[in-house]
């Protein structure tokens, strides 16, 4: 209420200087006003509305949270007009029922062209200081939607230019929309990404029933054997929290709203052999910094919602098998949890087998250990514990078209 106040005053003032500066041109008057308007649009009506043990996530000075900045978010990431030829939008690759990932181990753009990577699921990405599987220039979601807007190595949404402004601005929605949103400063590309990112924000994700064991004092969510499977992951045998612990189930993570950490792993599910003759924008933190060290290294992603984010890792490596894949023949009667099962079961056994031999492998961590089928099967129990099913469809996040 006091930033509404100040924003009046602001406004006043500026109204007032239009009275009490005659010689001032017309043109510059409008000016004042298109600011002064800016700044209202600009003013924070968004409130937070977090789960338990969730702190507030960091925002950019220059693109603090409103409705309709978010309201405005959400029809962009469903709009294919932001794509070069119409035919895709960024929902395309970001399907909520999968926790905003694919389900594909490479994915691709309009041109068909595969990207070296897997699409990462957007649960609580409102938290992530650093975005992508590796890349550490991606600090915003502000910039990083520049990557699959304009990148060209791969195409993504394949624009080539600014001319979707236009085509924005031919549905009637729009202009009031952005108008809203920022003011006179209208449909121009900044806009276009800062509305996308306001809305990813939105994309928080806690209320597995994880969360309500832990943060809502629900004792009775998590069974037996899922709580089996928590304490394994928190303990020093499986020691899986070392690189997705706190919250948010990842080390790159702004902590308390201010710290950031991030960190980049070789967790060994290739050799430098397999590395080596890879093309240079699939051997991870390498492909940006050319030191021999980084070549095999990714963020560990969070694993919020893990039950439907296969496959896993960077390029897929763990998948169900087809029997157990409700999207294959050979899988009828089959369900996600069935095939994530069979995923998780298979991804625990490489952390189990010590993965393999690879120099960029922090082998204090990624070391050989053994479980029992029961341990094994209480971990996944526990994996699947954290999808949040409200997020997945909550319509706030579905499309408004």
């Amino acid at each position: 209420m006091k930033f509404i106040h100040f924003s009046m005053l602001v406004l006043f003032s500026f109204l007032s200087g239009c009275i009490i500066l005659p010689f001032q041109k017309k043109e510059k008057n409008d000016d004042m006003l298109l600011l002064a308007l800016g700044i209202l649009a600009n003013a924070s009506d968004w409130v937070w509305d977090l789960p338990p043990g969730f702190p507030v996530p960091n925002v950019p000075a220059d693109n603090p949270m409103s409705k309709a900045k978010v309201e405005l978010g959400r029809h962009l990431f469903y709009e294919k007009k932001l794509s070069g030829n119409g035919t895709m939008a960024c929902s395309g690759c970001h399907f909520q029922s999968l926790a905003f990932a694919d389900g594909k181990d490479f994915p691709a753009g309009i041109t068909n062209q595969p990207h070296p990577r897997n699409a990462q699921h957007l649960s609580n990405v409102a938290y992530m200081p650093r975005l992508t599987w590796s890349n550490p220039k991606m600090t915003s979601l502000e910039i990083q939607a520049r990557a699959p807007m304009f990148g060209e190595s791969p195409v993504e949404l394949g624009l080539q230019n600014n001319n979707f402004l236009g085509a924005l601005a031919s549905n009637s929605i729009y202009q009031p929309m952005f108008e809203r949103a920022f003011g006179g400063s209208g449909i121009t590309e900044q806009n276009v990404r800062y509305a996308l990112a306001s809305f990813q924000r939105t994309m928080i994700s806690g209320n597995s029933r994880y969360d309500q064991y832990t943060f809502r004092n629900n004792k009775s969510a998590l069974n037996a054997s899922e709580i089996s499977g928590l304490n394994l992951f928190n303990g020093e045998k499986a020691e899986c929290f070392h690189c997705h612990g706190g919250f948010n189930f990842t080390d790159t993570s702004f902590h308390g709203g201010a710290k950031e950490e991030f960190f980049y792993h070789s967790n060994g599910i290739h050799d430098d052999t397999y590395y080596a003759v890879l093309p240079s924008n699939k051997q991870g933190l390498f492909d940006l910094t050319g030191v021999d060290s980084d070549k095999g290294k990714f963020r560990a992603p969070s694993l919020r919602n893990i039950g439907v984010t296969y496959p896993y890792m960077h390029d897929g490596s763990f998948m169900c098998d087809d029997a157990n894949n409700p999207d294959k023949p050979a899988g009828a009667g089959k369900t996600k949890v069935d095939c994530a099962r069979d995923a998780l079961t298979k991804v625990i056994q490489h952390y189990e087998s010590g993965g393999q031999n690879h120099s960029g492998k922090d082998s204090s961590l990624i070391r050989i250990f053994t479980l029992t089928p029961a341990e094994r099967a209480n971990m996944v129990n526990f994996l699947l514990a954290l999808t949040d099913e409200e997020f997945l469809k909550n319509p706030k996040f579905a499309s408004p078209f």
